[in-house]
């Protein structure tokens, strides 16, 4: 994963924009999150923002439109294949994980959507499920661009002010103190990651039938 954001910083700002849009759309429009979770490419969006490279605005909408429109296809896309999707091959290995998310949205409805947009396995399954539960896309659509917002605009602005932060730091106080700064916000990025890991497995726990 680290080579391949080492990659998207270095390349120019249009296949910058289109990798992070073509990273989240297909985050759950093509399961592309099983393998590459559009979350580092938004973090990569922000980075690139505070240096410059990018329109931190531009970066903004493009990932709200692109988490928007890729949900809205795997949404079509189990509403259309229903269980043949749940019987594919690539879901068949997280039969067990796909059970509680399936329990989780039949007891929190819409609120399902929004909240599974926070962990990078619901944000590639739950718009698949919720098609396939035939929830209403009126209903769905109003949950998943409110959960795109908040997701969307949270962690391109964490990449923002952690990159801004880097760069200020280094022209104030030198490469060095900016270095200690990069090591605190990863180590406060780790925990971060860790903590919602455990209450992502809590709330499979406390979703798992009895």
């Amino acid at each position: 994963m680290s080579s391949i954001a080492d990659w998207l910083l270095g390349v120019p700002a249009p296949v910058a924009y289109a990798l992070i849009a073509a990273l989240v759309f297909g985050e759950a429009a093509v399961f592309v999150g099983f393998v590459l979770p559009g979350e580092t490419a938004v973090v990569i969006g922000g980075v690139l923002a505070a240096t410059g490279r990018l329109s931190l605005p531009a970066v903004l909408v493009l990932v709200v439109v692109a988490a928007i429109a890729g949900d809205a296809v795997g949404f079509e896309v189990g509403r259309r294949l229903g269980p043949r999707l749940l019987a594919s091959r690539l879901l068949r290995k997280h039969e067990h994980r796909l059970a509680r998310a399936q329990t989780f949205l039949r007891e929190r409805g819409g609120w399902a959507v929004f909240l599974g947009r926070t962990t990078a396995f619901l944000r590639a399954v739950m718009p698949g499920l919720a098609g396939t539960s035939r929830m209403p896309y009126p209903r769905f659509l109003v949950f998943n661009a409110s959960g795109a917002v908040v997701w969307g605009v949270g962690v391109a602005l964490l990449g923002y002010f952690a990159g801004n932060s880097y760069a200020s730091v280094e022209r104030l106080l030198g490469r060095g103190s900016a270095v200690v700064l990069a090591v605190v916000v990863v180590t406060a990025l780790v925990v971060w990651q860790r903590r919602r890991s455990r209450a992502e497995r809590a709330l499979e726990r406390a979703t798992e039938p009895s």
